[in-house]
């Protein structure tokens, strides 16, 4: 699989938020690292990668990512070896092997749920709960149809959608600036799409999707509250799953999922959500940081450590009984 974090096209969208982004690659590796910065210094971070066919190559692709954050000045280089030629059930022993520590937080999901699409769709179809299927292939009865768009300007259709979603169960969904940016970058190259779901012409639902050479990543999804009855959100991922296919793509990744021994998880309601199409799921090493300067590395580990014990600690005017 190709991940969408790792294409030129993303590398595009970054560029256009003002970012300082490198792209190298050799025999059998490549990456994308992006410049942070973080209360260490500067941070070289490589969004689920760099991209591996095998161990030697992973150490090439490391070796150089080492010499760049040198040249740039970086603390340290965080990554997020998703495919390494590792192995998953190895791979923290092989990465502590190299130097590399566990991240104090992992920035994309561990875990996520793919959708082959190997076969005739009929058969991705077939792997999906009975009331997806059935809505996906009935719907059209109730007036709702199916349109995508690469036009950068529809995306206000998904945002006003977004919004809606953030007042009923309140989060905060990314900005308008930022999702605008994203779309203004990557329709023009082909590589992000909105699907809307329609009644009698007027939108419902939206979901945009970001594509790479062989997956489609199901990325940000909202419908208007006063047609949830219609449910036209599960259609319309049917219907982005078969436009991929459609397209030659291999994959739908539906990003990240709840691990299955925690009900009380965040996201246990759309992580239900995303398994009842069918499909596996699938676990990353997660976030794993390099350090380059370390003495600075390890105080900055330190600081955190005690701030976060610190952040445990009773507060000091606090009543206790007597």
């Amino acid at each position: 699989m190709e991940y969408f974090l790792q294409t030129p096209a993303w590398a595009d969208v970054l560029s256009s938020l003002g970012r300082t982004v490198h792209q190298q690659s050799g025999p059998g590796w490549s990456f994308l690292a992006v410049e942070e910065t973080n209360p260490a210094g500067k941070v070289l971070y490589a969004p689920y990668g760099p991209v591996a066919s095998s161990p030697d190559a992973f150490d090439a692709a490391l070796a150089a990512l080492i010499e760049l954050a040198r040249s740039c000045g970086a603390v340290f280089v965080r990554i997020e070896p998703v495919s390494a030629g590792l192995g998953v059930s190895a791979a923290a022993d092989e990465l502590r092997r190299r130097g590399l520590q566990p991240a104090p937080s992992n920035p994309q999901p561990e875990l996520s749920w793919i959708v082959d699409l190997d076969g005739d769709f009929k058969d991705v179809l077939a792997a999906m709960k009975p009331v997806n299927r059935n809505l996906y292939r009935n719907i059209h009865k109730k007036g709702v149809t199916f349109r995508t768009s690469q036009d950068p300007d529809d995306i206000g259709i998904l945002l006003k959608f977004l919004h809606m979603t953030a007042r009923r169960n309140g989060f905060k969904p990314q900005s308008d600036d930022y999702l605008t940016s994203v779309v203004t970058s990557m329709m023009p190259a082909g590589a992000a799409t909105l699907f809307i779901a329609e009644l009698q012409g007027e939108p419902i639902a939206a979901a945009l999707a970001y594509d790479s050479a062989d997956t489609r990543t199901y990325a940000h999804a909202a419908l208007d509250d006063t047609h949830r009855k219609l449910s036209a959100g599960i259609p319309l991922l049917v219907t982005l799953m078969a436009d991929a296919k459609d397209r030659g793509l291999k994959h739908v990744d539906l990003w990240g999922v709840a691990p299955a021994d925690q009900p009380d998880h965040k996201w246990s309601g759309f992580s239900a959500f995303k398994k009842s199409f069918g499909g596996r799921e699938i676990s990353y090493p997660g976030a794993w940081d390099l350090p380059v300067k370390k003495l600075r590395y390890n105080a900055y580990q330190l600081a955190r450590k005690l701030r976060d014990r610190l952040r445990t600690l009773p507060s000091p005017l606090a009543r206790t009984n007597t």
